[in-house]
């Protein structure tokens, strides 16, 4: 297949990352790749679908990675799995031969592994550069769920209208679901069986790097987990205080350890962001320097340094956020040859086990089986975002009253940096705006 004939395909059935930012998987694709690498590391505790589904798919899983490799010319197709993950590796290996070029690369059970900066190096030994793309390494990077979305597309002719969604913690029946794009949280969530607790709180996404959602909110196709987690679990309220207050409390209790900076991943292998030179600054209002403010810019935003680092529970990774956040509507540019360091030689000793990290978070009774069930939920309506990726929102093609098919184009890619978006379940167009639209099923 023809490079540009995979794009088309590709941007047309409006595959994108399936979680993360939602970045178009047609723009990644270019022959300056050397290496395709593919994410099976599960970055954040209590995440399975990733590894569900390549177990279950994979031989069209890996079949399709191949034809990419094959598209792109790369040299080499890697699968990064968790060595953990037995029966996913068992289902890899059954097939390995059958695909030369391509290996595996077995893991440790550490955070944030799937973080592709992290694992670039853990897979090729190559460091991306600060601010800088995978691609500018002769990498491209694609996780599990993307590469069966292009799976579907090349090979069965369907659009991305549904996701693989996880739902654990308080609920009486942990479970991996596949459920239309635009039905509501709560629809996911009553997939699980009972909720545990009163008044729960819907964690969208990992522990570390997620947020607090609400019931009648979309699913999108980047919405992996649902955690449903009591009102006054230590997660829930860290998430819940505001700047102003971690500010003060950095000011008056920050103890000057630097373990922030210690166990940084992105600062182990050498990228110019130390949480704990930021928050001596910042928490003195000290702008002698102003390089821990515009380093600021290189933080992933991984929670380490406030979600397992610091002894004091101070919140790092949110004043970093806060202030890349007002560097950008400030209009300041990340530093363009920031200073890189070589990797760290105690990274090997500073890596963040996850049994530890989910102990640590109070998750450990929440880590268990969530088993996969494909059978698509039926629901009786669907709100679709225009925007559910990076890059310029869908274009609505369909006006209110319509009768649309599921898997039918509802929304074009715009201009630019864009793509399709289809209909999720069959039924009538109830509403239409510049953000979403409405479809009623039946």
């Amino acid at each position: 297949m023809e490079l540009k004939e995979l794009q088309n395909i590709i941007q047309s059935a409006g595959v994108v990352g399936a979680g993360g930012a939602g970045f178009p998987t047609y723009a990644k694709l270019t022959d300056r790749a050397e290496i395709i690498l593919m994410n099976c590391a599960e970055c954040e505790p209590l995440l399975k679908l990733h590894r569900q589904l390549l177990q279950k798919h994979a031989y069209e899983i890996m079949k399709t990675f191949s034809l990419i490799a094959h598209t792109l010319g790369a040299s080499e197709a890697v699968i990064g799995v968790k060595k953990s993950y037995v029966k996913t590796v068992e289902a890899l290996n059954a097939h390995l031969e059958e695909f030369p070029g391509m290996r595996l690369q077995l893991l440790e059970e550490a955070y944030p592994m799937g973080d592709e900066v992290v694992l670039i190096y853990e897979a090729t030994g190559r460091v991306v550069k600060p601010g800088g793309l995978p691609i500018e390494q002769g990498v491209a990077v694609f996780n599990v769920e993307t590469i069966y979305n292009v799976y579907r597309a090349v090979e069965l002719q369907k659009p991305v209208t549904d996701k693989y969604v996880s739902v654990a913690a308080e609920v009486s029946r942990p479970v991996t679901v596949r459920v239309p794009l635009g039905c509501t949280l709560d629809e996911v969530v009553a997939q699980a069986g009972a909720v545990t607790v009163k008044n729960p709180v819907y964690y969208v996404g990992g522990p570390m790097m997620g947020r607090i959602g609400y019931g009648d909110e979309p699913v999108t196709k980047t919405t992996n987990a649902i955690l449903v987690l009591p009102e006054d679990h230590s997660i829930v309220m860290k998430k819940q205080r505001t700047s102003s207050l971690d500010l003060k409390r950095a000011a008056s209790i920050c103890c000057q350890c630097s373990t922030c900076t210690d166990l940084c991943p992105r600062h182990n292998l050498g990228h110019p962001i130390d949480p704990a030179r930021f928050m001596r600054a910042a928490a003195n209002q000290d702008f002698r320097d102003l390089n821990p403010y515009l380093d600021a810019a290189f933080c992933s935003s991984c929670g380490v340094c406030e979600m397992y680092a610091c002894p004091q529970s101070l919140s790092p990774r949110t004043l970093l956020a806060d202030m890349k956040l007002g560097l950008r509507k400030a209009g300041v540019r990340p530093p363009q040859d920031p200073k890189v360091s070589p990797v760290k030689s105690s990274r090997e000793y500073r890596k963040v086990p996850e049994e530890r990290l989910m102990a640590r978070l109070g998750l450990t009774r929440y880590n268990v089986d969530a088993p996969l069930v494909e059978t698509l939920v039926d629901v009786p309506r669907v709100k679709i975002l225009l925007s559910q990726h990076i890059g310029a929102p869908a274009a609505a093609i369909v006006s209110m009253g319509e009768k649309v098919a599921r898997g039918q184009l509802i929304a074009q890619p715009a201009q630019g940096l864009s793509v399709g978006i289809h209909a999720s379940i069959s039924g009538t167009v109830t509403e239409v705006t510049e953000r979403y639209i409405v479809i009623a099923a039946g």
